[in-house]
């Protein structure tokens, strides 16, 4: 074979391998070029490059992908912070409410040491108007709706999230400036926290706080409930004189002290 047809079929072979021979361009030179390790490393960071994009397009198809209820991710978000919000003031109502009932039950307890029951009457009757004062100032327990017989627990839970939210709760005033940027400062913190969620897991956390959030309305209602019929009670016990009405004082007190509403919780740390 003689050195042009060599050349010819060198050619030949880099042109179906890919390579393109220039002409004057020596071939040693150009496998080189076209196989160093920067041409490698190059392709390599493209790769990386692709890989880290369609990572992060996964990670985003997963956080936005829907939920088995049709709310889309900011409206899950959303529900999260109501959620969030009305079981903060939901809890300040259902400690006030137990708190009073057990202060009424250790003052009623200490008050069996007098045995004058002319000493004792003033001190059940004034017991008694400590509780009920709370169903006077409507700012300190919220007022929750009745669960409609064919309601289910999430409707009936956003239901009352709705109304309490209407209703105002007095005596907070304006908020300092450093309050305000408190809160701003926790609201950011929670959507932080809300943000690499995926949407199935808040959707999961909202099922999670909307169950204990009807835990927690029940067992207020049972105690509301308590301490409206007490103030219904009381009364109507004032038209008695002293005597059969120092025995309906000391029913009142005793029915709570043994209505399941109020043993259920009545162990429970303040």
């Amino acid at each position: 074979m003689g050195k042009h047809e060599m050349k010819r079929g060198i050619s030949q072979r880099s042109s179906d391998a890919g390579v393109s021979v220039s002409k004057g361009v020596p071939l040693l030179e150009l496998l080189r070029s076209t196989y160093s390790p920067k041409h490698y490393g190059s392709a390599s960071s493209n790769l990386v490059g692709k890989f880290t994009q369609s990572v992060r397009r996964i990670v985003q198809d997963v956080k936005d992908e829907g939920s088995p209820s049709g709310m889309s991710r900011e409206e899950l978000i959303e529900t999260n912070e109501r959620l969030r919000a009305v079981r903060v003031r939901l809890e300040e109502s259902y400690d006030t409410a137990k708190k009073a009932l057990v202060t009424l039950m250790n003052k009623y307890g200490d008050s069996k040491s007098q045995r004058n029951v002319f000493n004792r009457y003033p001190m059940l009757k004034l017991m008694i108007k400590d509780v009920i004062r709370l169903e006077t100032q409507y700012w300190t327990l919220v007022e929750i709706p009745k669960q409609e017989k064919l309601e289910t627990v999430p409707a009936f839970v956003l239901r009352a999230c709705s109304i309490m939210e209407k209703s105002q709760k007095s005596g907070e005033g304006v908020k300092t400036s450093a309050k305000l940027a408190e809160e701003a400062a926790e609201k950011r913190e929670r959507m932080e926290r809300l943000e690499i969620m995926t949407t199935a897991q808040v959707e999961q956390e909202n099922t999670q706080m909307i169950n204990d959030l009807y835990r927690l309305l029940k067992k207020y209602t049972g105690l509301r409930n308590l301490i409206r019929e007490l103030k219904s009670e009381y009364g109507n016990s004032k038209i008695y004189p002293i005597f059969p009405r120092y025995t309906m004082l000391k029913d009142m007190i005793k029915d709570i002290m043994h209505d399941p509403d109020y043993m259920e919780v009545c162990h429970e740390r303040t």
